[in-house]
């Protein structure tokens, strides 16, 4: 089976899976996020490992997996995550350097790796279930659902999943865009000693047509579906941001993978490489869409 054939056959599978998990929230939310997380570090420090460092791969994927389920736990009133218990989660690691790494094991490296690596994935990662019960739709995000006809079967599409779609649906027009108009175009590249593929013109047309999606989806889904609107250019202004971060975050895997000398972070997904690969750009997304939501959006009742 060829790697395109691979790349078809699960964005098939897992693209309905994975949006009516987004759609649903609570558990199954958390539960993805939490996978993701997980495999997400584990993949991050094998690329660490391969650059020569020694983080603490066990507690770090379990803190990862972890971090999700613990912000389900606040948001239903279970559990709370507070200050004191991630100090003393600091404090574990740093004191188990002092045993598991000592002095000729370079404990500052292994900590920060570690550290790094539960940040990176599930600090930024989790930022989705933030979305999915954002501010602006609490109170309303179920009550609010629209039921919307798709043939024979009509569908439910709660406020807050929708706007958790939004800049996922952003995100993928930027590379879209990048892709396509990179190819036709080419010219000038962009960063060659982190991304050869890339040139300035992919950039742009990931830019326009980040804007360009944002624009329509705002006036056309989020106002009729998750009661918020957002000004033409509050609107513009999303997409574009949302692009620079998709952009940025997309590079920053490939400098990652440059420095530690691998070309996916794993092969877990079949043709599509490691979760980190399919998923960089919204690791910088997410959160960078979440303060935009807040500053960006009104609610809009007819």
């Amino acid at each position: 089976m060829s790697e395109l054939t691979q790349r078809v056959i699960v964005s098939i599978v897992a693209a309905p899976l994975a949006l009516w998990i987004v759609l649903a929230g609570g558990a199954p939310l958390a539960a993805l996020l939490a996978m993701a997380c997980a495999i997400g570090a584990w993949e991050f420090y094998r690329m660490a490992r391969a650059s020569g460092a020694r983080p603490f791969d066990d507690a770090g994927i379990v803190l990862a997996g972890l971090a999700p389920l613990a912000v389900h736990a606040h948001y239903i009133g279970v559990f709370t995550v507070r200050p004191a218990l991630v100090a003393v989660v600091l404090l574990l690691i740093l004191g188990a350097s002092i045993a598991m790494r000592g002095v000729e094991g370079h404990p500052l490296g292994a900590v920060a790796t570690t550290l790094f690596g539960v940040v990176y994935t599930a600090g930024l990662l989790s930022f989705a279930y933030a979305i999915r019960y954002h501010d602006t739709v609490a109170g309303y995000d179920v009550v609010g659902a629209r039921r919307v006809a798709v043939g024979a079967f009509h569908l439910g599409l709660p406020p807050g999943g929708m706007l958790l779609v939004f800049p996922v649906v952003v995100t993928w027009a930027s590379d879209i865009g990048a892709f396509f108009v990179g190819r036709a175009i080419g010219g000038r590249k962009l960063m060659p000693s982190v991304s050869p593929g890339k040139t300035v013109s992919g950039a742009m047309g990931g830019l326009v047509a980040s804007m360009l999606v944002a624009l329509f989806f705002a006036r056309t889904v989020l106002v009729p579906v998750a009661h918020l609107g957002f000004t033409p250019w509050g609107a513009l202004a999303f997409g574009a941001v949302v692009s620079i971060a998709a952009q940025t975050g997309d590079l920053f895997e490939s400098l990652l993978k440059r420095e530690c000398g691998v070309k996916d972070s794993s092969r877990v997904i079949p043709g599509h490489g490691g979760v980190l690969d399919r998923l960089d750009s919204l690791i910088f997304v997410l959160p960078v869409a979440y303060l935009l939501i807040g500053w960006l959006a009104f609610p809009v009742f007819s």
